[in-house]
């Protein structure tokens, strides 16, 4: 097999990404165009694209910087609500806050869609550099508990009777403005991850990867150590976000029951099957988990054969088999899909060249 030099590989690997974007949006075009009739297939897709955007950040703070967060359900919440509640049109307001009414200074106000999901983000980001300087100082598991008991408060104020002319307390928001196209879902997405990219692959990036790899040797270099856990956290946080943003957009309603703890758990669930510290890894796990459960929806619908219902088939049997793939890619991808890799051509169609020892025989 041909070697190919670095650059040579880089090269490729930005044209085939290209013609991957050219693909995709030539496909959703034509999705878009017969809107009717691939009406779930879009949803699907669209569902895939947000959670690739939240699966990715959520792999910035737990598989490049190595700290085991749970707290994206109620970061996800709080970009939810912000830009749920300055993008919902001033007429429609009345019918949504129509329990307890709304502030008079949120009554009129309604932003373009992109700075709504720019400040859900820094919401998110300022709620997540508070709470980071207590809890980043925790290891491990307690690191976990203590985030997802954020995640949990941040739900219950939401709910609660004293935010109901912000939130609308438990009856949460409709008539959010949706995507007007999936095209406009696939570049919101596109745009983040690239963002998330190019952060990842930066002097930042590297020094997130240099905690999660050795903390005291990071040290030693002059890294600081909790501001690095403290930004990798910030920055994660403001991407989930966002994210949550988008969820808002796809849903078109929300409440606080949405980002209850098992939405958290899901997401890891992503990270981990397609590779905690893979970029391309978390989109496959997106991808992978929100069609696979949408795909064997069929299991749910009863089974006749021959005038005979099969009783194995009904409601929540699909999550039988979903879960028994599941189990299966872990056992024989126990590193998840790409195993902690990227989906690259070389990886696949190009040999990395042999050192000089080895090519003489030597070990």
């Amino acid at each position: 097999m041909k070697y190919i030099n670095f650059k040579n590989r880089t090269n490729i690997n930005l044209l085939v990404y290209f013609a991957i974007i050219v693909i995709s949006v030539v496909i959703l075009t034509i999705l878009d165009m017969n809107k009717y009739e691939y009406s779930y297939a879009i949803s699907i897709i669209e569902n895939s694209l947000v959670f690739a955007v939240v699966a990715l950040s959520m792999n910035i703070v737990t598989g490049f910087t190595g700290l085991f967060s749970l707290g994206q359900a109620g970061f996800m919440a709080l970009g939810a609500y912000t830009t749920a509640i300055l993008t919902i049109p001033a007429a429609s307001r009345a019918n949504v806050y129509y329990m307890n009414g709304i502030l008079p200074s949120l009554e009129n106000l309604v932003l373009p869609m992109p700075v709504a999901l720019i400040l859900g983000g820094l919401v998110a980001a300022l709620f997540a550099a508070l709470i980071g300087i207590p809890v980043l100082r925790l290891k491990s598991d307690y690191l976990a508990i203590a985030t997802l008991g954020f995640s949990e408060i941040i739900r219950a104020v939401i709910a609660s009777p004293m935010m109901d002319k912000i939130t609308n307390g438990s009856y949460g928001l409709k008539s959010i403005p949706g995507f007007k196209s999936s095209i406009e879902c696939f570049a919101y997405s596109a745009i983040l991850i690239i963002i998330m990219i190019l952060i990842i692959n930066s002097s930042t990036g590297r020094d997130f990867k240099a905690v999660r790899e050795d903390e005291i040797a990071a040290r030693s270099v002059g890294i600081d150590i909790f501001k690095t856990k403290e930004l990798s956290f910030v920055v994660s946080s403001f991407f989930t976000g966002v994210g949550g943003g988008l969820l808002a957009m796809y849903m078109r309603s929300i409440d606080s029951k949405t980002f209850q703890i098992a939405l958290t758990y899901e997401i890891l669930l992503m990270v981990v099957l397609g590779g905690i510290g893979s970029i391309t890894g978390s989109i496959v796990g997106a991808f992978f988990v929100t069609a696979g459960k949408e795909l064997l929806r069929f299991f749910d619908e009863p089974l006749v054969i021959a005038g005979n219902e099969i009783p194995l088939f009904r409601p929540g049997f699909r999550m039988v088999i979903f879960s028994i793939l599941l189990m299966v890619v872990v056992l024989f991808f126990r590193k998840g899909l790409l195993g902690g890799k990227e989906l690259s051509i070389n990886n696949f169609f190009v040999r990395r060249k042999p050192t000089k020892e080895l090519s003489e025989g030597g070990v």
